[in-house]
């Protein structure tokens, strides 16, 4: 049975703007949505070549225990304009009760307009596997070894 992740509008939200949505029979990620604050509205929230804003969604959610919400940007955004999240993927525990917000960055050349109601990232409801941690004297071996990064890419 999927997991319900309950959904809680803001108060200031404006309720014309859908919440998260799969847009096709096989998306992974659900499409979120920008809502702006009223005075943001009409024109939009510009967001210029290099900067980084959190974007207001205007929803809180309720995850279940054992799933976390994955923030991924969209692809066609980030192809078009440059449009990216910095720390993708974005998690959302499922202890999280705070406002939604979407961190955006502009890697683009030309400044963006982010409209109320466009979609800006897609949520990709996941299981959570929680380790246990422990200190060791040695680590087992690997076919790889003890490289770091790009140690594999080498020849």
């Amino acid at each position: 049975m999927a997991p319900v992740i309950r959904v809680l509008r803001e108060d200031w939200a404006d309720p014309e703007v859908a919440l998260p949505a799969y847009e096709t029979a096989g998306a992974a990620g659900a499409d979120i949505r920008a809502n702006l604050p009223r005075e943001l509205r009409a024109g939009g929230m510009v967001l210029a070549p290099m900067e980084r804003r959190v974007v207001p969604t205007g929803i809180r959610v309720e995850i279940p225990e054992g799933f976390e919400i994955q923030l991924r940007p969209r692809s066609g955004l980030a192809l078009r304009h440059g449009i990216t999240l910095p720390n993708t993927p974005g998690t959302i525990d499922s202890d999280y009760r705070g406002p939604l917000g979407v961190l955006l960055v502009n890697l683009g050349a030309e400044p963006y307009t982010i409209r109320h109601g466009d979609r800006i990232a897609q949520l990709v409801v996941a299981p959570v596997v929680r380790a246990a941690f422990r200190s060791v004297a040695a680590l087992g071996e690997s076919a790889r070894g003890s490289g770091g990064f790009g140690s594999t890419g080498r020849a």
